[in-house]
């Protein structure tokens, strides 16, 4: 553990977080000197914007060595969203709005009592995709509402999580690692002057794996990968790299809730390491204590009050959004994870997200003039 393992990162939102990337390049304003990109990057004839999922800041300023052509790129860092995971993160980079406007708050989030696994838009019941409409449930739209060319894996077309963030694009799907360097370069070279592409390798190698061989041969691989893209983009090009979340290594440092908690919680919501207690009625305020008293040590303990009144989720916080969270906040600090039954994976997952620590808050902003 490091002193950074407790430091409590919140999203900046409205300056160096990836909620501002999509306006910076596609908005009709002029960049100022505060601007998160460039000017010369977002006015480029094309720009592509490729999302890394999982490459944290911090592990990437670690392995500096392994991806030498992602570590000699301009940039910097900035944060991601609360909660730093995958459904929240790419519908905040992909609208361009906090989580507390487009409403998708989490990875498991509660819908009236019924827990929606948001990547694979399903509910105990099945697939949710016509009871719980994508279009409805996160009514934003994409890319302020232009319809570009998405590289992505071809099996996510159709999926309720990309009906839900990536509605009305245009989509070209790779199959490969390497078909995504090609299918972006055909892509600007048929005249797209704007391409959005994402790769997820990183982030199921460190949830599989952790931060071994098997991290390393990924992150070498990707950052081939974007040479590649780099020297067959057409002239003039801008690439903008970035992630959604970094990752915490947390093999065997799982956490179950207090049984002393159990008579104030009616279901549990979220994900393992940013955990929403729902309490039964008229328990609301003894669960808060409760909870602080038993896991203070392992987590920030908040009630939603205290998340929504800190801008956790963005100055603005709709009905919608405010009604898929719970009552108590269980966010881990260290390598901490919170057990429950309902979100049992089915391979025990050495690297998680989700939590406000500093090496899954921060990630990278990475540009290249071509």
């Amino acid at each position: 553990m490091t002193a950074a393992d407790d430091v409590l990162v919140l999203p900046d939102y409205g300056g160096d977080c990836l909620t501002e990337i999509i306006p910076a390049i596609l908005g009709s304003q002029e960049l100022g000197p505060d601007s998160i990109m460039d000017a010369a990057i977002a006015d480029a004839p094309a720009v592509v914007v490729l999302v890394l999922d999982g490459l944290g800041w911090n592990q990437l300023q670690d392995r500096s060595s392994v991806a030498p052509t992602l570590a000699e790129l301009a940039g910097g860092r900035i944060t991601t969203v609360a909660p730093s995971t995958t459904a929240t993160a790419l519908t905040s980079i992909s609208t361009g709005t906090t989580p507390g406007v487009h409403g998708v708050v989490g990875y498991r989030i509660d819908v009236g009592g019924e827990v929606l696994n948001t990547l694979r838009w399903t509910t105990p019941r099945g697939d949710a995709r016509e009871r719980i409409g994508p279009g409805v449930f996160q009514p934003e739209p994409a890319f302020l509402g232009q319809r570009p060319v998405v590289v992505t894996m071809a099996g996510f077309e159709g999926t309720g999580f990309t009906m839900a963030h990536l509605a009305d694009v245009r989509h070209d799907g790779w199959y490969t690692l390497p078909g995504i360097a090609v299918t972006v370069r055909q892509a600007v070279a048929s005249g797209e002057p704007f391409v959005y592409a994402y790769y997820d390798g990183i982030d199921k190698t460190a949830h599989v794996h952790g931060f071994g061989e098997h991290y390393d041969a990924e992150l070498a691989a990707c950052d081939r990968m974007v040479a590649d893209l780099m020297m067959s983009l057409p002239r003039g090009t801008s690439l903008v790299i970035t992630a959604d979340h970094g990752v915490v290594d947390c093999a065997g440092q799982a956490v179950a809730l207090d049984p002393g908690l159990t008579r104030h919680i009616d279901r549990q919501s979220g994900e393992a390491r940013f955990r929403w207690l729902h309490a039964e009625p008229g328990h609301a305020r003894d669960l808060v204590a409760a909870a602080a008293d038993a896991h203070s040590d392992t987590a920030w303990v908040r009630s939603v009050e205290q998340v929504i009144d800190e801008g956790w989720f963005g100055p603005t916080v709709s009905d919608d959004a405010r009604g898929r969270l719970g009552d108590v906040a269980l966010v881990a600090k260290e390598r901490w994870y919170f057990l429950d039954p309902g979100d049992a994976p089915r391979t025990e997952l050495i690297g998680r997200h989700g939590s406000l620590t500093p090496d899954e808050m921060y990630v990278p902003l990475l540009t290249y003039a071509g």
